[in-house]
């Protein structure tokens, strides 16, 4: 038998999902032909086959999730990098014990009565439960950490598992986040523990502007660029364990992208060398490739600086998060109508809130107020 594992799917991506099987145990297939569809925490793919063969074994079922280097089908024949002996028959062995269900070993029987005590429970301190509640916490599927004890000495009692099920109960089953939401859930518990956040935020005046509305998206794109000209140390990645950064050429922008399913970041490349059109056109590709889960790999990773346009949906300022090994991040809030000084006058005028988030390991404060102001004064410019 060979075994074929679930290979690397792109940067980042530790596992996916297994969304259809494209092939059944006893077919014959060819090398590339497609076996599997998985959802990773960006995309949907088709692994493709590495060679001819009978497939053996599927291992998982529809719903599974599987990690990159586990096996995901086996193929008929003989391995021609067989995995080192020991190990195999080791877990052969133990796999053979349990899936028997008999008892090894001698059966030795004895007068001694039991006391069914209290023992503590890994990873909660100071929790304790007996045996027998121990068991009935399993039977609900109840999770002891959760339970705060009330019995004598901080002993965790049945009456304390049954009323921690019967709240469960009446709130529903939990919902294990998938796809690109379980993705947002991991890339921010990195952020935060990787990035020295620092957010700037400011109002651009846009009394200069025929259209508002309809040239936000664009116009921000071209004060990013604007004023990475000016403060290139935005336009940066920054390395983590070596402490140091990689200041780079080229604008990759990447788009946060709101969708039922989830925030998908997607990568414009090379936006200071595009023109409008070409922008306006990536833009509203973008956007339906994400709606339909249909973005390529390649344009899920590898941005220099991302853009946040959540101000279509409301709200005015943010602290948007730096998402590693990037360095910053902008937000741009919903336009308002606000009186200003304009030559001197109070004018009632449209303004656009945005906020700058940049990580303060690698960009300093001084650096982060002449990007903002660059780009203010690239966003207040007539149209």
């Amino acid at each position: 038998m060979k075994v074929f594992k679930l290979p690397d799917l792109g940067e980042g991506l530790q596992d996916a999902e297994i969304r259809d099987w494209l092939v059944a145990e006893g077919d014959a297939v060819k090398a590339d032909q497609p076996l599997v569809s998985v959802e990773t925490a960006k995309a949907v793919v088709e692994v493709p086959s590495p060679q001819a063969g009978t497939i053996a074994k599927l291992h998982g079922a529809v719903g599974d999730t599987v990690e990159v280097g586990q096996p995901l089908v086996t193929f008929a024949g003989t391995a021609t990098d067989p995995p080192p002996a020991d190990t195999d028959r080791t877990v052969a062995a133990a796999e053979a014990i349990r899936d028997t269900g008999v008892v090894v070993g001698a059966m030795t029987q004895g007068s001694e009565v039991l006391t069914d005590n209290a023992t503590a429970v890994g990873g909660a301190a100071g929790l304790k439960v007996a045996p027998a509640v121990r068991a009935l916490a399993h039977r609900l599927n109840v999770d002891l950490t959760i339970i705060t004890p009330t019995g004598p000495d901080g002993v965790v009692t049945a009456t304390d598992v049954q009323r921690v099920h019967k709240i469960l109960t009446e709130v529903g089953p939990l919902e294990k986040l998938r796809g690109p939401r379980r993705a947002m859930a991991r890339t921010m518990s990195q952020a935060r523990d990787e990035v020295m956040p620092t957010t700037l935020m400011d109002d651009a005046v846009l009394s200069g502007w025929k259209s508002p509305q309809q040239d936000v998206s664009f116009r921000l794109i071209r004060a990013i660029v604007t004023a990475v000209k000016v403060e290139p140390a935005l336009n940066a990645w920054f390395d983590h364990a070596e402490v140091g950064r990689r200041v780079l050429d080229k604008v990759h922008l990447g788009v946060a992208v709101d969708t039922p399913e989830g925030l998908f970041v997607c990568v414009m490349q090379d936006v200071g060398n595009r023109d409008e059109q070409s922008l306006r056109l990536g833009l509203d590709k973008m956007k339906d490739d994400a709606r339909n889960r249909s973005v390529p790999l390649e344009e899920l990773r590898g941005y220099t600086f991302t853009l946040s346009n959540f101000g279509r949906y409301g709200g005015r300022y943010a602290t948007p998060v730096i998402v590693p090994p990037t360095v910053a991040i902008l937000a741009a809030g919903a336009i308002r109508d606000a009186v200003v000084p304009v030559k001197g006058r109070a004018e009632v005028s449209k303004v656009l809130p945005v906020s700058l988030s940049f990580d303060h390991r690698a960009v300093t404060g001084g650096e982060a107020a002449r990007f903002m102001a660059a780009l203010i004064a690239d966003l207040q410019a007539a149209a």
